[in-house]
């Protein structure tokens, strides 16, 4: 049985196999809307901030 998901996109239903072009979107459309926002920092992972560089002593050998 094939798995189907939904675009993230869209939310039309996909089936999840190798055929599937563009999985896990529906079409190229869903998925350049998708990457352009991404490009444009419309979404993003939250994580730490980085250290600023004066910060980072780059002889630490824990940084390796």
């Amino acid at each position: 049985m094939t798995k189907i998901v939904n675009c993230p996109h869209c939310d039309k239903p996909v089936e999840w196999k190798e055929s599937s072009k563009w999985r896990p979107f529906c079409c190229e459309r869903c998925k350049m809307i998708d990457l352009g926002a991404w490009a444009s920092e419309d979404y993003s992972i939250a994580s730490e901030s980085p250290r600023p560089m004066e910060d980072v002593d780059f002889k630490d050998s824990s940084m390796n």
